[in-house]
């Protein structure tokens, strides 16, 4: 038994990054599911097996979508233990045993840095050590700033259980998870500005990412005299798109124009912020939209977050790279550039790549989904993308699905979890041999 214990453990040391990540994940999801599983975490008979692996998988993925009621189907127990894998999911769970060993030491060893450069997608110029300290620290300030923020906000509204409540939403809001203890979601606290503002800076200041936070920091205190280009990238692309979206959904949906003007635009602005940082809450019923309004969420939701940071989706940086590739072809240009700044040729190469895995699993989901279930098509094709985009936006049809279709989507969120990343580093990874093939050119 010690020597397959020990085989085990050099097949695991052995991994490369990737790898071990992807294991790491799947791990976490297969504890969660046998917790959950167990009556301790729900009434008997409540939670089926199947519903157990889609909560933990979705809470490990910090998408949000759920088959049975979270607030309702499991007690305090099983809300703690799904707080905890939203916790470890959003952060990546080496993360923390990372911490641990910086707060023993100075430095991690190369292997550690390794997988965390692969958790966090970093650039070159930050350091993974010091990073690892500020994502800790940065989290716990911001979540129980949060959760301090929510507790007045919810016990003035009269919201049950006001302490809980601001907690776990507060970790679910700053991690993009999604995950509420009320089925109608924000529905009745949409008209309170101050609830949609603290929720809606949380979920932005998870979704943009621990580069920028970590950047800003470092540009506020003056060790570095202005903001990275990544960064800079994030924060004018998260802008734009949520200013613009929410002026379209302001105009285009109907099911907000009899509202009162402020409640209104904080419908829209909410709603808009859900989808293109991942959070996945709700302050309108989503099956009741338009369907212009769902396709204008579909494309925020695989827009989708930032680098290093808590939410999914394709990313605002692969989404900018793809804009800034046209305008380059279209100039007829060599180098694609950010304000005068050349990116590098395997980023692009890497954005690229990701646009592509992520368009064909979102088509072969679709078609599964489709095959599996005799739902209308648009939502399946829309629970398809809040489940690839780690959001948990939904029609009202997940609980409906039959047991292909939930795992069809387990597999959606694990993939929007890890797939696009994991890609991605491929592309770096030294072939090894010299590749002495002969060009050709291709017509395109």
């Amino acid at each position: 038994m010690k020597q397959k214990w020990q085989g085990f453990c050099r097949f695991v040391s052995g991994l490369h990054p990737v790898r071990f990540v992807a294991l790491g994940y799947v791990s976490y999801v297969l504890f969660g599911w046998l917790l959950l599983s167990l009556p301790i975490s729900h009434g008997a008979g409540a939670v089926s097996p199947l519903d157990a692996l889609f909560t933990s998988t979705s809470a490990v993925s910090t998408t949000g979508l759920t088959t049975v009621s979270t607030g309702r189907d499991f007690n305090g127990f099983g809300q703690l233990l799904i707080l905890l894998l939203i916790q470890i999911g959003g952060l990546g769970y080496m993360t923390f045993g990372s911490f641990v060993v910086l707060s023993r030491s100075d430095s991690l060893s190369r292997r550690r840095q390794q997988i965390g450069k692969v958790v966090f997608s970093m650039p070159e110029e930050f350091r993974i050590d010091k990073f690892i300290r500020s994502v800790i620290v940065f989290t716990i300030a911001i979540e129980a700033a949060g959760a301090a923020a929510l507790f007045f906000v919810f016990r003035q509204a009269g919201v049950d259980s006001p302490l809980w409540s601001s907690i776990f939403h507060s970790i679910s809001a700053f991690c993009t998870a999604g995950f509420g203890l009320y089925d109608d979601g924000f529905e009745k606290l949409r008209g309170n500005v101050a609830a949609n503002a603290i929720l809606g800076i949380l979920s932005y200041i998870g979704a943009i990412g621990f580069i920028v936070l970590v950047d800003g920091w470092r540009r506020i205190i003056g060790k570095t005299p202005r903001l990275t280009l990544t960064s800079r990238v994030i924060l004018v692309t998260t802008a734009w798109v949520s200013l613009a979206a929410t002026a379209l959904f302001y105009v285009g949906e109907p099911t907000i124009q009899s509202l009162p003007p402020y409640e209104r635009v904080t419908a829209a602005a909410f709603q808009v912020m859900t989808s293109i940082t991942t959070v996945g809450f709700n302050t309108i019923p989503i099956g009741a939209l338009s369907q212009a309004s769902l396709f204008l969420i579909i494309m925020l939701m695989v827009i989708g977050a930032s680098p290093a940071g808590t939410g999914g989706g394709l990313k605002t940086t692969t989404f900018s790279a793809l804009f800034a590739v046209i305008r380059s072809a279209l100039l007829g240009r060599e180098k694609v550039t950010f304000w005068g700044k050349e990116v590098p040729e395997e980023r692009m190469r890497v954005a690229i790549a990701s646009i592509g895995f992520y368009a064909a699993a979102l088509i072969l989901g679709c078609y599964l989904l489709a095959l599996a279930e005799t739902l209308p098509f648009e939502n399946l094709l829309f629970e398809a993308a809040s489940a690839l985009g780690t959001v948990g936006l939904s029609t009202g049809i997940t609980a409906q699905l039959t047991p292909l279709g939930k795992l069809i989507l387990i597999a959606l969120m694990f993939i929007g979890r890890f797939g696009p990343l994991a890609f991605g580093i491929a592309l770096f990874l030294p072939s090894g041999a010299k590749d002495d093939r002969s060009k050709e050119d291709l017509a395109i």
